[in-house]
């Protein structure tokens, strides 16, 4: 596996450890619908959290959450309403981002809720 894929897959899994930590109950992670790819869902009461993970090894070239772009959000909405009217769920339904940064040896992990929000 590449580098970049290892890096992505364990942010990943420091996101899902910090959700569960925080109270949230991991519903989805990679859900597919067309050509997008919500990397988890997620429920705390009655919030349905989008989060889509952005792990960078350096913050050289911008901060994780800039990489996240007006399309990607485009169709990160389109399978978000299918997932919800697949499901039946009556939720609210906000985006996240958790950016994760290796510094040295270790993570530091940022959530921003209702990322999407300012786009």
């Amino acid at each position: 596996m590449a580098k970049h894929n290892e890096l992505g897959n364990k942010g990943e899994q420091m996101a899902v450890d910090f959700l569960i930590e925080n109270n949230y109950a991991i519903l989805e992670r990679n859900y597919r619908f067309n050509k997008a790819e919500v990397d988890i869902i997620a429920q705390k009461e009655d919030i349905l959290a989008i989060i889509e993970v952005k792990t960078r090894s350096t913050t050289d070239f911008g901060n994780p959450q800039d990489f996240v772009k007006p399309k990607q959000i485009n169709n990160l909405v389109k399978a978000v309403d299918e997932y919800v009217t697949i499901n039946e769920l009556d939720v609210e339904v906000r985006f996240d981002i958790i950016a994760i940064v290796k510094d040295g040896k270790q993570f530091k992990l940022e959530h921003l809720e209702d990322a999407f929000y300012h786009f």
